[in-house]
């Protein structure tokens, strides 16, 4: 994965990169198949994630151990998004997924069989976790980028839906089950449970027929840091694009916040009761829960995009305050419930327009970005607050962001350049298309494809 695929130019006959739902046949069985073998490796995934934190928590009882932990589960990630990026536009991302996936399969065997042995050091706890990883970052891109390869445009926002209702069920789920095999087993069980789900994932996903793009500079692809370059600059000077990451991390960094300091103002607030975080959190995954089922059921219906991403992110702005304000624990856990779910609706149909509006040769890269912003953006959040929350209430912390989401929003509306650009994708591309006069000519593709 260091160097540029071979060049396969496109065959005379080999027609246009499909563009809507008619010229994606098999589109609902190729998403479905794709999706649970996703589901399948992400609950794995989340097992461990569970499994590593409690064990790591009960053996060791110290905070720098957690904090090391974090830091060796996430940075790999932020960094290699980036490089990740480019890869995804250079090489059959398919394949990327798969390599990327079985590749973690593996470093989570060797942790386990390693501590079969009893070699249960925390640095090899930590050498796992950096190469789980360093491949997360690499697989992400890739996952995003391929979407818009087999899904219809036009069912883009719904695809996005179901996946944010997948990952938000998960949340759910994962820590039940992860409590289930860790306290009748040990955490090898989860690890054990872990490569299956990889392996699972990897078999169904060797089942869905991905194409592969072809670049129109594939006769003579510019070089890796030209390419790396080429999608900085393509952010930077793509209005829509530039001005909806802004968005993305902004609302990132000011949602962190209160998802982090939430439990510390339950038990500071409302009491320490073990019920009482958990429901806390039970809220918050549910809201995101029901607005990924909210996207899959009338995302396609959706004609105002932008305008249904700066009314749900005004209003997680207001929620955020509210939660500062609250007196009441339920309402409480009520207005974390609507920030999870304004998160989803707004997160849902910017992954689509992002996968709508950036050319296909281009996505890899623009989505390492994207990575970068959510692995970073919520603990950079902590960073900042966290801090602050050792000085001051939570709950003014909570009103504080609140607030700055909220004129950060109404900032960005100010600007005319950045109504303009949001406001040029905010109607989905078959919804244009459909006004498009239709004898104005075939359009001259920049890329073909081939199928893998």
């Amino acid at each position: 994965m260091t160097g540029p695929a071979p060049a396969e130019p496109p065959a005379p006959a080999e027609p246009p990169a499909p563009t809507d739902g008619a010229e994606h046949p098999g589109w609902v069985r190729n998403v479905s198949v794709f999706l649970t073998g996703q589901t399948v490796s992400l609950l794995g995934s989340m097992l461990v994630q569970y499994a590593v934190m409690w064990h790591l928590t009960i053996t060791t009882q110290s905070g720098s151990v957690l904090m090391l932990s974090i830091v060796f589960g996430m940075l790999p990630q932020a960094f290699v998004s980036i490089f990740g990026g480019v890869w995804a536009d250079r090489h059959h991302r398919k394949l990327l997924i798969i390599g990327a996936d079985s590749a973690i399969a593996v470093a989570t065997l060797a942790l386990a069989l390693l501590m079969v042995s009893g070699v249960d050091d925390l640095w090899v706890i930590y050498a796992a976790l950096a190469v789980r990883s360093t491949f997360a970052g690499i697989q992400t891109p890739a996952v995003s980028a391929m979407i818009p390869q087999i899904v219809p445009a036009s069912q883009l926002i719904r695809v996005n839906g179901v996946n944010q209702t997948i990952q938000s069920g998960m949340m759910l789920l994962a820590p039940v089950v992860a409590a289930a095999i860790y306290a009748n087993f040990d955490i090898v069980a989860v690890f054990f449970i872990d490569v299956v789900t990889a392996l699972i994932g990897v078999g169904l996903l060797l089942a869905v027929r991905v194409p592969r793009l072809v670049r129109a500079d594939a006769a003579a692809p510019p070089s890796y840091f030209g390419d790396l370059a080429a999608g900085v600059r393509y952010i930077r000077s793509h209005g829509p694009v530039k001005w909806l990451m802004t968005v993305f991390a902004v609302t990132m960094v000011l949602v962190g916040a209160p998802s982090y300091l939430t439990p510390l103002m339950v038990t500071r607030t409302f009491g320490d009761e073990v019920w009482k975080l958990t429901a806390n959190e039970i809220f918050w995954a549910v809201g995101m829960l029901l607005g990924g089922i909210a996207m899959a059921a009338v995302g396609p219906r959706v004609t105002n995009r932008m305008g249904l991403i700066v009314g749900v992110v005004l209003s997680a702005g207001v929620f955020t305050a509210g939660l500062g304000l609250a007196t009441n624990m339920w309402v409480f856990f009520v207005l974390g419930l609507l920030v999870g779910t304004s998160f989803t609706l707004m997160s849902a149909p910017a992954m689509a327009i992002l996968q709508e509006t950036v050319e296909p040769e281009m996505q890899g890269r623009v989505f390492g970005f994207v990575g970068i912003v959510m692995t970073v953006a919520m603990p950079l959040s902590m960073v900042a607050f966290g801090p602050l929350a050792d000085r001051y209430s939570v709950e003014s912390l909570l009103v504080l962001a609140g607030a700055l989401l909220t004129a950060f929003v109404l900032v960005v509306l100010a600007i005319p350049s950045a109504r303009r650009s949001l406001a040029a994708v905010s109607r989905p591309v078959a919804d244009a298309d459909a006004d498009a006069d239709a004898g104005a000519g075939d359009v001259v593709p920049t890329s073909g494809t081939t199928t893998g």
